[in-house]
Protein backbone atom coordinates (compact mmCIF):
# COMPACT_ATOMS: atom_id res chain seq x y z
CA UNK A 1 0.00 0.00 0.00
CA UNK A 2 1.50 3.27 -1.05
CA UNK A 3 1.77 5.94 2.34
CA UNK A 4 -0.10 8.26 -0.11
CA UNK A 5 -3.50 6.42 -0.12
CA UNK A 6 -3.06 5.52 3.61
CA UNK A 7 -3.14 9.23 4.73
CA UNK A 8 -6.52 11.07 5.31
CA UNK A 9 -5.66 14.71 6.21
CA UNK A 10 -8.16 15.46 8.97
CA UNK A 11 -6.98 19.13 9.43
CA UNK A 12 -9.53 19.90 6.25
CA UNK A 13 -13.73 19.90 6.34
CA UNK A 14 -16.26 19.25 8.50
CA UNK A 15 -15.01 18.57 11.69
CA UNK A 16 -18.29 16.46 13.22
CA UNK A 17 -18.15 14.59 9.89
CA UNK A 18 -14.49 13.83 9.97
CA UNK A 19 -14.59 13.14 13.51
CA UNK A 20 -18.08 10.27 12.85
CA UNK A 21 -15.94 8.84 9.57
CA UNK A 22 -12.91 8.36 12.05
CA UNK A 23 -14.84 7.01 15.14
CA UNK A 24 -16.96 4.81 13.43
CA UNK A 25 -14.78 2.06 11.89
CA UNK A 26 -12.89 1.93 15.59
CA UNK A 27 -16.19 1.09 17.27
CA UNK A 28 -16.94 -1.44 14.92
CA UNK A 29 -13.35 -3.25 14.87
CA UNK A 30 -13.53 -3.49 18.43
CA UNK A 31 -16.85 -5.04 18.03
CA UNK A 32 -15.26 -7.64 15.75
CA UNK A 33 -12.35 -7.99 17.85
CA UNK A 34 -14.58 -9.49 20.53
CA UNK A 35 -15.75 -12.36 18.15
CA UNK A 36 -12.71 -13.53 18.32
CA UNK A 37 -12.97 -15.03 22.31
CA UNK A 38 -16.85 -15.42 21.33
CA UNK A 39 -16.74 -17.44 18.46
CA UNK A 40 -13.92 -19.62 19.65
CA UNK A 41 -16.04 -20.42 22.96
CA UNK A 42 -19.36 -20.88 21.39
CA UNK A 43 -17.60 -23.24 18.62
CA UNK A 44 -15.12 -25.34 21.50
CA UNK A 45 -18.65 -25.38 23.70
CA UNK A 46 -20.95 -26.88 21.37
CA UNK A 47 -18.36 -29.73 19.82
CA UNK A 48 -15.37 -30.28 22.43
CA UNK A 49 -17.73 -30.09 25.91
CA UNK A 50 -17.96 -28.23 29.13
CA UNK A 51 -14.73 -28.61 30.43
CA UNK A 52 -13.21 -27.25 27.17
CA UNK A 53 -15.34 -24.38 27.11
CA UNK A 54 -14.24 -23.62 30.62
CA UNK A 55 -10.56 -23.51 29.81
CA UNK A 56 -11.20 -21.26 27.10
CA UNK A 57 -13.73 -19.04 29.50
CA UNK A 58 -11.06 -19.40 32.16
CA UNK A 59 -8.52 -17.06 29.93
CA UNK A 60 -10.78 -14.35 29.23
CA UNK A 61 -9.28 -12.42 31.91
CA UNK A 62 -5.73 -13.24 30.92
CA UNK A 63 -6.96 -12.45 26.86
CA UNK A 64 -8.42 -8.94 28.23
CA UNK A 65 -5.43 -7.70 29.57
CA UNK A 66 -2.99 -8.80 26.90
CA UNK A 67 -5.59 -7.20 24.62
CA UNK A 68 -6.02 -4.70 26.28
CA UNK A 69 -2.20 -3.93 27.02
CA UNK A 70 -1.69 -4.54 23.08
CA UNK A 71 -4.37 -2.09 22.22
CA UNK A 72 -3.17 0.96 24.37
CA UNK A 73 0.68 0.48 23.70
CA UNK A 74 0.58 0.58 20.17
CA UNK A 75 -1.65 3.65 20.51
CA UNK A 76 0.73 4.75 22.70
CA UNK A 77 3.61 4.16 20.26
CA UNK A 78 2.14 6.40 17.30
CA UNK A 79 1.18 9.68 19.33
CA UNK A 80 4.53 11.08 18.15
CA UNK A 81 3.52 9.56 14.58
CA UNK A 82 0.16 11.59 14.64
CA UNK A 83 1.85 14.66 15.95
CA UNK A 84 4.63 14.93 13.31
CA UNK A 85 2.33 13.79 10.70
CA UNK A 86 -0.52 16.81 11.69
CA UNK A 87 3.44 19.13 11.26
CA UNK A 88 4.01 18.17 7.60
CA UNK A 89 7.52 16.73 9.27
CA UNK A 90 7.62 13.57 7.00
CA UNK A 91 11.42 12.50 7.58
CA UNK A 92 10.87 12.92 11.55
CA UNK A 93 7.37 11.05 11.11
CA UNK A 94 8.99 7.54 9.48
CA UNK A 95 11.45 7.62 12.52
CA UNK A 96 8.35 7.66 14.59
CA UNK A 97 7.43 4.51 12.90
CA UNK A 98 10.70 2.46 12.82
CA UNK A 99 10.93 3.52 16.59
CA UNK A 100 7.27 2.66 17.38
CA UNK A 101 8.17 -0.76 15.54
CA UNK A 102 11.18 -1.72 17.57
CA UNK A 103 9.47 -1.32 20.84
CA UNK A 104 6.39 -3.06 19.29
CA UNK A 105 8.92 -6.26 18.49
CA UNK A 106 10.66 -5.36 22.28
CA UNK A 107 7.27 -5.81 24.15
CA UNK A 108 5.69 -8.65 21.84
CA UNK A 109 8.64 -10.87 22.81
CA UNK A 110 8.54 -9.77 26.68
CA UNK A 111 4.85 -10.56 26.71
CA UNK A 112 5.28 -13.99 24.92
CA UNK A 113 7.96 -15.34 27.24
CA UNK A 114 5.85 -13.96 30.16
CA UNK A 115 2.94 -15.09 29.07
CA UNK A 116 1.94 -17.89 32.12
CA UNK A 117 -1.33 -18.58 34.17
CA UNK A 118 -2.48 -20.18 36.96
CA UNK A 119 -6.46 -22.29 36.64
CA UNK A 120 -8.04 -25.15 37.91
CA UNK A 121 -6.16 -28.49 37.65
CA UNK A 122 -9.50 -29.57 35.67
CA UNK A 123 -9.56 -27.82 33.01
CA UNK A 124 -5.78 -26.81 33.35
CA UNK A 125 -4.31 -28.75 30.43
CA UNK A 126 -6.96 -27.23 27.70
CA UNK A 127 -6.83 -23.66 29.24
CA UNK A 128 -2.81 -23.92 29.22
CA UNK A 129 -3.05 -25.24 25.68
CA UNK A 130 -5.31 -22.46 24.76
CA UNK A 131 -3.48 -19.13 26.17
CA UNK A 132 0.24 -21.15 25.18
CA UNK A 133 -0.99 -20.96 21.47
CA UNK A 134 -2.65 -17.50 22.01
CA UNK A 135 0.88 -15.94 23.87
CA UNK A 136 2.86 -17.81 20.84
CA UNK A 137 1.02 -15.39 18.39
CA UNK A 138 1.33 -12.17 20.38
CA UNK A 139 3.80 -11.12 17.60
CA UNK A 140 1.23 -10.92 15.20
CA UNK A 141 -1.32 -9.63 17.44
CA UNK A 142 1.16 -6.98 18.03
CA UNK A 143 2.11 -6.39 14.42
CA UNK A 144 -1.51 -6.16 13.43
CA UNK A 145 -2.36 -3.05 16.51
CA UNK A 146 0.89 -1.19 15.82
CA UNK A 147 0.00 -1.41 11.74
CA UNK A 148 -3.50 0.03 12.62
CA UNK A 149 -2.25 2.43 15.07
CA UNK A 150 0.20 3.67 12.30
CA UNK A 151 -2.73 4.07 9.73
CA UNK A 152 -5.09 5.53 12.01
CA UNK A 153 -1.74 8.10 13.35
CA UNK A 154 -2.41 9.25 9.29
CA UNK A 155 -5.66 9.65 10.31
CA UNK A 156 -7.04 6.37 8.01
CA UNK A 157 -9.54 4.01 10.70
CA UNK A 158 -10.98 2.15 7.63
CA UNK A 159 -8.68 0.07 6.35
CA UNK A 160 -7.78 -1.64 9.82
CA UNK A 161 -11.67 -2.58 9.83
CA UNK A 162 -11.51 -3.95 6.67
CA UNK A 163 -8.87 -6.41 7.78
CA UNK A 164 -9.85 -7.19 11.19
CA UNK A 165 -13.34 -8.24 9.70
CA UNK A 166 -11.23 -10.39 7.21
CA UNK A 167 -9.78 -12.08 10.31
CA UNK A 168 -12.51 -12.57 12.45
CA UNK A 169 -14.72 -13.91 9.62
CA UNK A 170 -11.67 -16.55 8.91
CA UNK A 171 -11.38 -17.39 12.60
CA UNK A 172 -14.54 -18.88 12.56
CA UNK A 173 -14.27 -21.01 9.57
CA UNK A 174 -10.21 -22.46 11.22
CA UNK A 175 -12.32 -23.16 14.36
CA UNK A 176 -14.65 -24.85 12.45
CA UNK A 177 -11.98 -26.87 10.55
CA UNK A 178 -9.57 -27.45 13.66
CA UNK A 179 -11.95 -28.18 15.75
CA UNK A 180 -14.78 -30.36 14.28
CA UNK A 181 -12.55 -31.64 11.30
CA UNK A 182 -9.68 -31.87 13.10
CA UNK A 183 -10.59 -32.32 16.40
CA UNK A 184 -8.05 -30.25 17.78
CA UNK A 185 -9.95 -28.96 21.23
CA UNK A 186 -9.25 -25.60 22.55
CA UNK A 187 -6.10 -25.33 21.18
CA UNK A 188 -7.65 -25.58 17.39
CA UNK A 189 -9.61 -22.23 18.50
CA UNK A 190 -6.33 -20.36 20.18
CA UNK A 191 -4.68 -21.82 16.62
CA UNK A 192 -7.58 -20.80 14.65
CA UNK A 193 -7.48 -17.08 16.12
CA UNK A 194 -3.65 -16.88 15.81
CA UNK A 195 -3.72 -17.34 11.98
CA UNK A 196 -6.65 -15.52 11.48
CA UNK A 197 -4.56 -12.46 12.99
CA UNK A 198 -1.81 -13.26 10.69
CA UNK A 199 -3.70 -13.50 7.61
CA UNK A 200 -4.99 -9.44 8.71
CA UNK A 201 -1.52 -8.66 8.17
CA UNK A 202 -1.07 -10.90 4.87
Amino acid sequence: MKMKSAQNDMTVGNPMKIILSFTFPIFLGNVFQQFYNMADAVIVGKFVGNKALAAVGSTGTIMFLINGFILGMTAGFTVLTAQKFGAGDMKAMRKTVGNAAILAIIMSLIMTVLGIMKTPDDIFKDAYAYIMVICGGIAAQMLYNFLSSVLRALGNSKVPLYFLILAALLNIVLDMVFIIAFHMGAAGAAWATVLGQIASLA
